[in-house]
């Protein structure tokens, strides 16, 4: 099985393996782990092959909104990455339409269940659990509802530091270790009920929400006021082989190797040089999965430069001004072609380079999940949006938006509190855009440690001063706020804590040893496959091979998680080494030539129906089409995600056919996004010896 059995950061326990079957064969996977996750932990990535083409499908989303995951599961079609596995389950590939399920009474029996709270929180990730907790601090009663069987959400996925403010949202911690502090003050608040493994099926004008609670039953709350935290979906792209299996977001990929422990691949490709993108190439490095590049149409990395840094100098190319011309494979990507770009953003054929690998990821952005406030506000409730469902920002931003989206419902639900005017200064510094870089500051090197600061940009984050004991680090004070640069203002005794800590790996301690060499502490958070003595490829800041250094000491830092390496190396570079080589040049190579498949009116729109973008244009064009909803007559947006995935590449389209998209009348929004049996919506059951 292709599981992962050491990592770095995280913590591998045993897990209980159960036997299941697919197409007739006999596996193991893990017990109550997302079916999709145990078939890809076997090597298995064809899910079905689509009843209109053949073509094969796999995961895409790994969340539950979209439908390419849909596999036959004891005889009924069900999304594979929210399906928990049991024992003696059996999975078969979905060929084509399934036939439904000869039946002449409904599959046991549904309870007439009913919940009552002051607020429902409709998602379980960092703004909702915030905004619960100031909610239940206020006295009111409330519930959340979350889909996945522990709370945290994105949070979960995690395993780097967090960027932000120590004080106010965990700076300086995993991810995935704030998702448990957060989850143990919700679960231990008695105003605060969780309901896990539980979707929100739909609101309703009586003030009441359908709830499908274990796949299982369904259920109804009865409700004051709504919190919608819901989050985000991936956003995809059109380009030539987007459907096949290998191909998914990024958010798929940190679920799948930082969540569940499964190694789904051995080389990948990202598109999207944002911090989810840059991100997912550092947790595919921990996992031990080779990173081919990164490509962004962009002429400078979209996320933080730290990230984009620290990156480079591990290894991984990054391509900026480029784009992805199309992914090949028969049933599963083997490779990509990507190209540079010129000024009109065409691709210029002449440049294209093409990978072997097995994975693209794709990381080009979110959508929010927010139809259910849209909904809400229809029908005349209290309700407030919280984190990426009301807008995409970074989870240390989410954490604190929460905070301010539980007092604005309070305050519409009647409560008389104030809220400090400061909350909303502090939400905006953290959700901040990267701002400025300044140049690199010039030290002297001594005889005694003293930090060197690779952190040149703007970005809301402030460990490294708030940890230093001596308060030998501080911001610049250009700004007056977290943006501002650290740097060093003397007095460093050499504690390392700021090197542990600093979420860009952006910090190393330097010291002089003689008129040749010195000694550097760099952060490294990887296994440890070397030993003393040996001498490892160092890089600088922005991932050029410097010199190799030996290696003197090794230590865990066993409250950040974090190895301590004390090398050896020439006074020459001391300053400017920032990290340490992880992968080999030889890795990333691209093929001595390039592969051209470049059809782009065959890219798919729509993947649940299989529709090309030729056939959208066409259809367009045939019929003055102004209205989405007509091209449902080509099955575009009937497909069992609900049109949310190719809603968000049509606005493309209509505007290439010179089209205003502000013209364009939208499609019926369809907030549903898991199917419900027929049998778990009658409710029926007796009561007092009578059937109600």
């Amino acid at each position: 099985m292709r599981e992962i059995k050491q990592h770095p950061v995280l913590t591998v326990e045993d897990k209980k393996h159960v036997i299941f079957s697919y197409n007739g064969q006999n596996y193991f996977g893990v017990k109550d782990e997302p079916v999709s996750s145990a078939l890809i932990a076997n090597n298995i990535h064809i899910f079905s092959l689509h009843h209109k083409n053949d073509a094969a499908q796999g995961i895409f989303c790994a969340n539950g909104q979209c439908s390419h995951c849909t596999v036959l599961i004891n005889g009924i079609p069900r999304k594979s990455c929210i399906t928990p596995l049991e024992k003696n389950m059996d999975v078969r590939l979905l060929e084509g339409l399934p036939e439904l399920p000869a039946a002449d009474e409904a599959p046991g029996q549904s309870l007439d269940i009913q919940h009552q709270c002051d607020v429902l929180v409709i998602g379980g990730g960092p703004s909702g659990l915030t905004a619960a907790l100031e909610l239940a601090n206020a006295g009111f009663n409330v519930i959340i509802a979350d889909d996945k069987a522990h709370l945290g959400g994105k949070l979960l996925l995690q395993t780097h530091k967090f960027f932000g403010s120590k004080a106010d949202c965990y700076a300086g911690t995993r991810g995935h270790e704030i998702a448990v502090i957060l989850e143990e003050q919700v679960r231990e608040h008695k105003n605060i009920t969780v309901m896990t493994d539980t979707m929100v099926a739909g609101i309703y004008k009586d003030s009441k929400a359908g709830l499908f609670v274990n796949n299982k039953n369904y259920e109804i709350v009865s409700f004051r006021g709504l919190i919608i935290s819901a989050g985000a979906r991936e956003r995809s792209l059109v380009f030539p082989g987007n459907h096949l299996p290998g191909i998914y977001g990024a958010g798929a990929f940190q679920t799948l190797v930082n969540r569940d422990l499964v190694r789904s691949s051995e080389e990948i490709f990202i598109v999207g040089s944002g911090n989810v993108g840059l991100i997912a190439a550092y947790h595919a490095l921990q996992a031990g999965i080779a990173v081919k590049g990164i490509c962004d149409i962009l002429p400078e990395p979209g996320g933080y430069k730290v990230h984009a840094d620290k990156i480079q100098r591990m290894g991984v190319p990054l391509y900026m001004k480029h784009t992805i011309l199309h992914a090949e494979g028969e049933d599963k990507l083997n490779r990509v072609t990507i190209a540079e770009v010129d000024d009109q953003w065409w691709p210029i054929l002449s440049t294209a380079k093409t990978f072997e690998v097995d994975t693209l990821l794709v990381a080009v952005g979110l959508a929010s999940i927010d139809s259910f406030y849209d909904m809400a506000n229809a029908f005349g409730f209290p309700v407030v949006k919280a984190g990426d469902a009301d807008e995409i920002a970074e989870a240390s931003s989410a954490m604190f938006g929460g905070r301010i989206a539980g007092l604005t419902l309070a305050k519409k639900l009647g409560k008389d509190i104030e809220i400090d005017e400061s909350f909303y200064e502090k939400a905006k510094i953290l959700k901040s855009h990267p701002g400025k870089v300044y140049p690199k500051n010039t030290i002297t090197l001594t005889d005694r440690f003293q930090p060197v600061i690779h952190c040149l940009q703007e970005i809301p984050c402030n460990p490294c001063e708030t940890i230093c004991p001596v308060h030998a680090i501080s911001l610049h004070p250009r700004k007056g706020n977290i943006m501002d640069i650290p740097e060093y203002t003397g007095g460093c005794t050499g504690c390392m804590k700021c090197v542990t800590i600093c979420p860009g790996l952006a910090i190393s301690l330097a010291r002089k040893n003689d008129e040749e060499f010195a000694e550097i502490v760099l952060p490294y958070e990887f296994i440890v496959d070397f030993k003393i003595g040996d001498t490892l490829a160092l890089m600088d800041i922005d991932g050029k091979y410097l010199e190799n250094g030996e290696v003197k000491k090794i230590r865990f830092d066993k409250k950040t998680r974090t190895t301590l390496l004390t090398l050896k190396v020439s006074l020459k570079f001391a300053r400017d080494i920032a990290g340490i080589r992880v992968q080999k040049e030889s890795v990333v190579s691209s093929l001595p030539e390039a592969s051209f498949a470049y059809l782009p009116d065959e890219a798919i729109v729509c993947r649940c129906e299989m529709v090309n973008i030729k056939e959208v244009k066409d259809y367009i064009i045939e019929h003055d089409v102004r209205d989405i909803n007509q091209l449902k007559n080509i099955r575009v947006g009937m497909g069992s995600c609900g049109g949310k995935n190719c809603s968000l590449l049509l606005p493309k389209i209509f505007r290439e056919l010179n089209i205003p998209f502000e013209e364009v009348t939208l499609s019926t929004s369809r907030p549903l996004s898991i199917e419900i049996p027929l049998h778990s919506l009658i409710n029926e059951s007796k009561s007092n010896g009578k059937n109600k």
